[in-house]
């Protein structure tokens, strides 16, 4: 039996256009979404390598890097991965209602998810802005006050943190903005007829997404948590 044979395949009328690159709709519809998967690939590669080097400083400087982790507030990195989750969630009934043909609910499962998103990255400033409020921002000329012993290492900490969930914060903007677009299509009633190819490939980026922040959250916020306390800022 062929692979494809369960694919939804919109009708000619009120599906989306083949492109004449390709053959039909199941050619396009695997290789978008073998495409996405390339992507993501690469974008494996590249967080990997970042946690790589959080992992080796990490080795180097455990006590630093112990008493750095403790100044982060871990409730509401919780918090932030319980409103991420549920953001999975709600674009992957997003991604069902497409396959079903409920293109109005397609846009409300998206416009949640964006909500979601919108409240973790709020979240993640409020943090960002304590971190400033604090001096622990090791960015351009900012002064860097640490109390603690080995501000060195304590910087390259803070630096890793900024920078790991600066570019994973730049991800899911990207991916609000993304599924911002993709709204209207679904009010207009498009997302129908096995037209789900969109959805599916936004779906996919967002759950990487969420997968992302699943490993940064306990190695930046929980790992080092019992070892020592932080000292006063």
């Amino acid at each position: 039996m062929s692979t494809t044979a369960t694919l939804p395949t919109p009708t000619a009328k009120k599906g989306p256009v083949v492109a004449h690159h390709f053959d039909d709709w199941n050619q396009q519809y695997d290789a978008c979404v073998l495409g996405m998967w390339a992507f993501l690939v690469s974008e494996v590669m590249f967080f990997g390598g970042a946690i790589a080097v959080y992992m080796i400083y990490r080795w180097q400087y455990p006590m630093a890097f112990a008493h750095a982790s403790n100044t982060l507030d871990p409730y509401l990195g919780t918090f932030n991965t319980f409103i991420l989750l549920t953001s999975s969630l709600t674009v992957a009934l997003g991604v069902r209602y497409a396959h079903t043909g409920e293109s109005r609910k397609v846009g409300w499962m998206l416009l949640s998810t964006i909500v979601l998103g919108t409240a973790f990255l709020g979240i993640k400033m409020f943090e960002y802005y304590t971190k400033f409020h604090h001096n622990l921002a090791p960015l351009l000329n900012l002064p860097f006050d640490w109390a603690g012993e080995d501000p060195g290492p304590t910087k390259i900490f803070f630096g890793l943190y900024f920078g790991m969930t600066g570019i994973h914060a730049l991800h899911m903007i990207i991916g609000v903005v993304l599924m911002a677009l993709y709204i209207p299509a679904a009010f207009r009633n498009e997302y129908r007829d096995g037209n789900s190819l969109a959805v599916e490939v936004i779906g996919l980026y967002w759950h990487f997404v969420d997968l992302v922040w699943i490993f940064l959250f306990p190695l930046l916020y929980l790992v080092d948590r019992a070892i020592t306390t932080p000292p006063a800022l």
